[in-house]
């Protein structure tokens, strides 16, 4: 028997070739494959394994059955690795899940945030996802096996009774103290660079870059050009993470290029929508595409050598593509065919490659060293990568003699002020524009009245409604509640203090056009630069 430590996940991935049976002396079980499909299974579909190496059929059909067998990849590995730490932990305290009572979750919540013998504590923010994980398993467990649900919250229809009496909520009992149902964080720019530079590109906070690491390795023009998209778009990562070559416009001289996010890579996958891409950022991006200078040729070229494209399955060979219907002409093992890039989702975009003279080619952007695509998830890990080594910089700038023990060590480390998650570059593009859309409304608003600004706002719509736009939010309340509400008293000369040079220029350019066509502002614009 297969003996293991811990609990542990992995996901089907029917995009590979099935495990070989018969070298696993397991060849009853057919094609594992179809097997897993016949039993509801889907690609990116979770399976955790106990520590003996064997499933529990109960919990794995969690993700098979009801709302979260149609549920989206991501959700699917947030709830597993939920679980798979809850496992561990009970696994730990001596009982099991279909046992777990309330005082064994207040227990787990203190060890996931405070017991200071848990090396790897997290923040209030992070269990507070544990807790909505853990309480979406047990509802099903009650309901599918009676299991009883020791998740202390508070239930939807209370809540709702609650704000309408009272107009707000009862705290959830399990919610953390520190966490809040919208965690906002954002970064200055400098910051920003600062953590890309020291986490990605091997410098040191003195910005040289570290003795013996002349490069920030081999990936560092792809990892920053994928961190610049992130601030500079303010896409979500699995968005950021799942766009083709083709849907990228080029650099050219405007300011800001436009592109279409697809339906099925959007969160919801309702609808697509344009998105607008800086002219700095599409420059980082083609130097990581460029086929000469750029690191995912070369990526290419090996995988192509070693022939790891010609050993995918289910690969669409793409022959055409038309720019203005969003489709693309692509052979499959059935023939030609035509599909929409709306309807293609990140799993079936990694599938899509192109023939060169030198081989098969991926459409996809973003490629793993081996060639491959990098699937959206992994970059967690690349972010999680370059926190640690902005943790251990930040130790050697603060004992550089080494004189500390290695309790203290991890406390530096984990105090170390430079940190970032993929979603604060979405936090701080929003704070970006509140800015920008602060200045030029301060400016196109003057002279007018008080009921006259009101009409304009009325008719234009106001900060909120541009920046749900920006978002892709379909109502700017969503923007105004999740995002943006402690902005609000922020003052526009802070605000634009976040701004670079360039994006100064394009303000004051924005301003001067509002000057000369709308005939709201009186005299000449003073440079923005001068509010600093």
């Amino acid at each position: 028997m297969n003996v293991l430590e811990r609990w542990t996940v992995d996901f089907y991935d029917f995009h590979s070739p099935p495990p070989d049976t018969e070298a696993l002396g397991i060849s009853t079980f057919g094609d594992l494959h179809s097997r897993a499909i016949r039993n509801g299974a889907r690609h990116g579909t979770p399976v955790l394994l106990s520590p003996s190496g064997r499933p529990d059929s109960r919990i794995n059909l969690f993700f098979r059955e009801g709302r979260m067998a149609t549920s989206q990849p991501g959700t699917w590995r947030r709830y597993a690795y939920t679980l798979v730490v809850w496992l561990d932990f009970l696994d730990a305290i001596g009982t099991s899940w279909d046992r777990a009572t309330v005082r064994d979750v207040e227990a787990f919540k203190d060890w996931r945030i405070t017991d200071t013998r848990n090396a790897e504590r997290v923040r209030a923010s992070s269990f507070d996802t544990d807790r909505a994980g853990l309480n979406s398993f047990y509802s099903w467990a009650s309901s599918r096996f009676g299991i009883t649900n020791p998740v202390a919250t508070v239930r939807a229809d209370d809540e709702a009774t609650t704000r309408q009496a009272y107009g707000r909520g009862r705290r959830d009992p399990l919610r953390p103290a520190g966490s809040t149902s919208r965690q906002v964080k954002w970064l200055l720019r400098d910051a920003l660079e600062q953590w890309r530079d020291i986490g990605l590109r091997g410098y040191g906070f003195d910005g040289l870059r570290r003795a013996g690491r002349q490069t920030g390795g081999f990936n560092e023009d792809r990892d920053t050009a994928f961190v610049d998209g992130l601030y500079g778009t303010g896409l979500r990562l699995r968005e950021w993470a799942s766009i083709l070559d083709i849907e990228l416009p080029g650099s050219g001289g405007e300011r800001m290029g436009t592109a279409w996010l697809a339906a099925k890579c959007v969160k919801g996958g309702r609808e697509g929508r344009t998105y607008w891409i800086p002219r700095q950022v599409l420059r980082s991006v083609e130097g990581y595409l460029d086929p000469l200078e750029g690191s995912r040729a070369e990526a290419i070229s090996r995988a192509q050598r070693e022939g790891r494209y010609d050993r995918l399955s289910g690969v669409r060979i793409v022959t055409g593509h038309d720019p203005r219907a969003r489709k693309l002409r692509v052979v499959t093992v059935d023939g030609p065919a035509t599909v929409a890039l709306d309807e293609l989702a990140p799993d079936d975009r990694r599938l899509l490659f192109r023939r060169t003279p030198q081989g098969l080619e991926p459409l996809w952007v973003w490629l793993s060293v081996n060639g491959l695509p990098k699937k959206p998830h992994s970059w967690e890990d690349t972010f999680d990568a370059a926190n640690r080594r902005v943790a251990e910089t930040w130790l050697r700038k603060t004992d550089p003699g080494g004189r500390l023990g290695e309790e203290q060590r991890e406390q530096v480390r984990r105090e170390c002020p430079l940190w970032v998650t993929p979603h604060m570059c979405r936090h701080s593009f929003a704070l970006k524009w509140f800015s920008i859309l602060s200045l030029l409304e301060e400016r196109r608003l003057e002279g007018f009245s008080p009921d006259e600004i009101e009409d304009f706002r009325d008719q234009l719509g106001d900060i909120w409604l541009q920046l749900a736009v920006l978002l892709g939010h379909r109502h700017p309340d969503t923007t105004r509640e999740y995002y943006l509400e402690p902005f609000t008293g922020l003052q526009v000369s802070y605000l634009m203090a976040l701004l670079d040079d360039d994006e100064r220029s394009g303000v004051d350019t924005l301003v001067r056009i509002f000057a000369r066509h709308g005939g709201s502002v009186v005299g000449p614009v003073v440079a923005v630069g001068a509010s600093r």
